[in-house]
C-alpha cells in the first residue's frame, strides 16, 4: 500500500462515517427500543438475572437461530466456560482450537480446567482449516478405552472449537464430519458470527452446542454478554443450573448441591438486548452494504478486501484488509490512527502468549499469513 492508497482509503472511510471523529472501529449504535426497555426494567426493580427481559432475549435468540434452548450469560468467556463444563468437559482433557484466534476461546478451554490444541486456519475462512484438523487427529491421537487420546499426553481429546473469525463462516460441515468420525464433540465459538450462515444454515447451530457474545463492539451488544446455543435438553439445563448458584428450585430455601457460578445475564443487560434484536435485521443488511462499499473500493485500489466464504453469508462484523506484509500493515496502522480513523491488527497467535506457549500445535502457517498483514478497519452500522 503505497502513500496515495493510504490517503484514498482514509478519505474512503472518513466519507462513509461522516461526523465521527475519531471515527471508531466498531461503536454501538442504540437506535431503538433500549432506553425505553431499560426504564422498564428499572421500574420493576428487577434488574438482576430474575426478570422478563432475560428470557424474552433468550427468545429472541432461538427465534433467530431454530436452536431448541438458549441460556443467557454475562459474557462469550464465561458462556465458553459454561458450556464446557455443562458438556462434561475439565482437567485432563483437550479442546483443538485454532491458534488465529480471540484470547477468549483459549480462555474459556482453560477456565474449564481444559488445556487447547491450536491447529491452522484456512485462506478463504480465516477459521478452522479441516485439512489441518484431520491431519493433527491421524498423527497425534488413537482411540484407546473408549475413548480418543492424545498419543503424547495421554488425555482425552474431548472437543473440537472452531472460531467463525470476524463472522466469516468456516467450512463448519466439514469439521462436523471429521467430528463425527473421531467420535469427539464439535463446540463452536459463534461469538462472532451472529446471523451469519453456512449453506443456509445458522452458525452455532452446526454442534453439539455454541456460544455468542454480545460485548459493547458486536452486531448485537448487551453491554457485556454472552449466550449458549443448543439442541439438547439436557445440556442446556446443566448450564442454566451451574451458572445460577447451582440453586436447586424451591420458594424460599437455599440448597446448593454442587460448586456453582453467578454467571447468569442480568436483566438490565438483557433489556437491552431486546432492543437490539427488533432491529436486527436492519444491522445485517447495513453491514453487508458496508461490506460492498468497501469492496468495490478496495478493487478499484488494487487491495485485498477478505470477502466472505464460498457458500457463506457473513454478518461482516468486523471488515478486514490484507497488506503486502508485516511493515506494510505497521504503516496503515499508524498513519490510519494518527489521522482520527482506527484500525487495528489482527491478534497475537495464541500459541505465541505467555499462557498457552507450552500447548500442543500444528504447524500453522496460513496463521502466520494472516497475523502477518490483517487489518480491521472501521465496521459500525452506518447511521
Amino acid at each position: 500500500m503505497n502513500k496515495q492508497q493510504i490517503r484514498n482509503t482514509l478519505r474512503f472511510i472518513k466519507q462513509l462515517y461522516p461526523g465521527e471523529n475519531p471515527v471508531p472501529l466498531h461503536a454501538p449504535r442504540f437506535l431503538g427500543n433500549e432506553k425505553k426497555y431499560l426504564g422498564e426494567c428499572i421500574d420493576s426493580t428487577l434488574v438482576s438475572y430474575v426478570g422478563g427481559f432475560v428470557t424474552d432475549f433468550e427468545e429472541h435468540i432461538k427465534r433467530l437461530t431454530g436452536v431448541r434452548n438458549a441460556v443467557a450469560i454475562v459474557s462469550g468467556t464465561a458462556a465458553l466456560h459454561m458450556v464446557l463444563l455443562a458438556a462434561g468437559i475439565g482437567a485432563g482433557d483437550e479442546v483443538v482450537t485454532q491458534s488465529l484466534t480471540f484470547a477468549a476461546t483459549a480462555a474459556g478451554i482453560r477456565h474449564s480446567g481444559a488445556m487447547p490444541v491450536f491447529v491452522d486456519v484456512d485462506r478463504e475462512t480465516m477459521g478452522m482449516s479441516p485439512e489441518s484438523l484431520k491431519r493433527w487427529l491421524r498423527k497425534n491421537t488413537v482411540v484407546s478405552g473408549g475413548k480418543l487420546v492424545d498419543t503424547a499426553t495421554g488425555s482425552r481429546v474431548a472437543a473440537v472449537m472452531p472460531m467463525h473469525s470476524f463472522g466469516h463462516p468456516v467450512r463448519i460441515d466439514e469439521i462436523a464430519e471429521i467430528c463425527d468420525d473421531f467420535g469427539i464433540l464439535l463446540i463452536e465459538d459463534a461469538a462472532e458470527s451472529i446471523g451469519s450462515r453456512y449453506k443456509a444454515k445458522y452458525t452455532g447451530t452446526f454442534g453439539k452446542a455454541s456460544i455468542l457474545s454480545f460485548n459493547g463492539n458486536k452486531p448485537v451488544t448487551t453491554g457485556g454478554g454472552g449466550m449458549i446455543l443448543t439442541d439438547d435438553d439436557e445440556l442446556a439445563a446443566r448450564a442454566r443450573h451451574i451458572s445460577t448458584t447451582a440453586k436447586r428450585k424451591h420458594r424460599w430455601e437455599f440448597y446448593h448441591d454442587e460448586v456453582g457460578y453467578n454467571l447468569r445475564m442480568p436483566n438490565v443487560n438483557a433489556a437491552i438486548g431486546c432492543a437490539q434484536m427488533e432491529l436486527f435485521s436492519r444491522t445485517f443488511d447495513n453491514k453487508r452494504e458496508t461490506a460492498r462499499r468497501y469492496s468495490e473500493f478496495f478493487a478499484a485500489e488494487g487491495i485485498e478486501f477478505f470477502k466472505e466464504p464460498k457458500d457463506a453469508v457473513s454478518n461482516y462484523w468486523l471488515n478486514a484488509i490484507l497488506l503486502e506484509d508485516r511493515a506494510a500493515r505497521d504503516e496503515f496502522l499508524g498513519e490510519s490512527n494518527d489521522s482520527g480513523v482506527q484500525t487495528r491488527p489482527i491478534w497475537v497467535l495464541m500459541h505465541k502468549l505467555p499462557p498457552y506457549e507450552r500447548c500442543r500445535r500444528s504447524e500453522v502457517p496460513v496463521s502466520e499469513w494472516f497475523e502477518e498483514r490483517t487489518v480491521n478497519i472501521p465496521s459500525s452500522v452506518r447511521l
